[in-house]
């Protein structure tokens, strides 16, 4: 019998360190305690109005998506094995430098835990590769602002499902839900899952010969260029503004790796404008 989709938001116990950077460490992990500030290399989002996003403002629905485009294709690609380096510092635990923040099961884990086996982090695809069938390919497979560092098991366990409300407990990550064709992140994520997708669909419109990625309204896209569903993930975005850890992670990747923004988290209100 299929799982009814319940929504299924949590009331979340969060300490004021955690509501802070968006994550959770359960008791069991062997994770450091949750940063209690945002590294001070997080910038104003205003200071980029006037320059990097000059030829956006003002526009609405196509045209802003237009633009945006524009400005975010230029940026510097990185091959899939410089990735593994640049996550030890995109998602950097902020309370431990020898640590980085899975994103779904929210714990610390060293750096030095990546790999493929068990009880170790890898590379998380946030839109599935196999949604477009883009592999590991330089561009949309390696494009750090939707690849995140995950538990191993978990990131199995998420596979190349798409997103939407509602399913079982997801064991090794409290606060996730799954079921055969969709995954629920925790909820400190939601919104960072949403905007990372919505990335991806602006940024890669079908040049240089990538596939042209879309939102959708629906589950169980298989290896067409779609992912959803859109009213799930406008909803999460609306819901979990962007927190701090995830304004510096878009700071990081501006900075040092690839030298482009998320529009989505400078500007969640663009959301709704391009969606």
């Amino acid at each position: 019998m299929p799982v009814p989709r319940v929504r299924r938001w949590q009331p979340l116990a969060l300490t004021a360190a955690a509501v802070l950077v968006g994550i959770t460490v359960p008791a069991t992990a062997t994770a450091t305690t949750s940063p209690t500030q945002a590294p001070a290399t997080t910038a104003a989002v205003g200071a980029y109005d006037d320059t990097y996003y000059k030829d956006a403002l003002g526009k609405t629905g196509p045209e802003l998506k237009s633009a945006l485009h524009t400005i975010i294709s230029e940026q510097t690609k990185l091959s899939y094995d410089q990735v593994w380096d640049a996550l030890k510092s995109t998602d950097e635990d902020p309370a431990n430098s020898s640590n980085v923040i899975l994103l779904y099961s929210g714990t610390s884990r060293s750096k030095d835990s990546s790999g493929g086996d068990q009880g170790d982090w890898n590379r998380e695809h946030v839109w599935a590769k196999s949604h477009g069938d883009f592999g590991t390919s330089t561009g949309p497979g390696t494009d750090i602002h939707h690849l995140r560092p995950e538990d191993v098991t978990v990131n199995s366990v998420r596979g190349n499902k798409d997103f939407d409300n509602g399913g079982s407990a997801v064991e090794g990550a409290p606060g996730n839900l799954t079921d055969g064709d969709s995954f629920e992140p925790r909820d400190a994520v939601k919104g960072d899952v949403a905007r990372m997708i919505l990335y991806m669909a602006v940024r890669y419109d079908g040049e240089s010969g990538f596939p042209d990625l879309e939102p959708n309204d629906q589950v169980d896209n298989g290896s067409a260029p779609a992912i959803g569903r859109l009213s799930v993930l406008k909803k999460w975005s609306d819901e979990d503004p962007p927190d701090a850890f995830e304004k510096n992670r878009n700071q990081v990747i501006f900075d040092k790796f690839q030298h482009n923004r998320n529009p989505f988290i400078d500007h969640p209100e663009w959301v709704e404008e391009v969606y």
